[in-house]
C-alpha cells in the first residue's frame, strides 16, 4: 500500500518542480537585463547611438573602423546589437520612424545621431571621420 502512494508522490513532485524550473527559464529569457533597462530610460534623445547586428558583414566593417581609429576614445556613442535583442530593435524602428524610413525594412548598421539617420557601413564612417576631424 505505501508503494502506491509513494511512487505517485514522487512523480508528482518531479512534474512539479520541471514545470516550475521550465517557467523559471521562459521568464528569464523574456526579461531584459535591469542595466539595458536603464540605460534606455535614462539615454538623453540626443546621445549618439550605433545599431549593429551580430554576423552583420557591413557592421564588421564600421567596427573594423571604430577599433583601428580608436573612435570610441574620441566621442561618445552607445552600441546596440538587434539581432537578439528585441528591445534594442524596437529602439532602431522607433529611431527609423522618427526619420520618416519604413521601419518593416532597416537594416544595420544604423546610426541615430540625435536628430538624422545614417543607413551603411561608409556613411557612418563618414560621420565618424566628421566628428573626429580625420577627414
Amino acid at each position: 500500500m505505501k508503494n502506491k502512494i509513494i511512487i505517485p508522490t514522487i512523480l508528482f513532485t518531479l512534474v512539479l518542480i520541471f514545470s516550475f524550473f521550465a517557467l523559471s527559464q521562459e521568464k528569464n529569457k523574456d526579461q531584459t537585463p535591469a542595466d539595458e533597462t536603464a540605460t534606455a530610460e535614462n539615454q538623453p534623445a540626443s546621445q549618439i547611438i550605433l545599431f549593429y547586428g551580430d554576423g552583420c558583414p557591413h557592421c564588421a566593417i564600421v567596427e573594423e573602423y571604430i577599433r583601428e581609429n580608436s573612435t570610441s576614445d574620441k566621442i561618445s556613442f552607445a552600441q546596440k546589437e538587434i539581432y537578439y535583442n528585441q528591445n534594442n530593435a524596437k529602439e532602431l524602428g522607433a529611431k527609423a520612424k522618427i526619420c520618416g524610413l519604413p521601419t518593416d525594412s532597416i537594416g544595420v548598421p544604423f546610426l541615430w545621431d540625435g536628430e538624422k539617420c545614417l543607413i551603411g557601413d561608409q556613411d557612418i564612417i563618414n560621420f565618424f571621420k566628421q566628428k573626429t576631424n580625420e577627414q
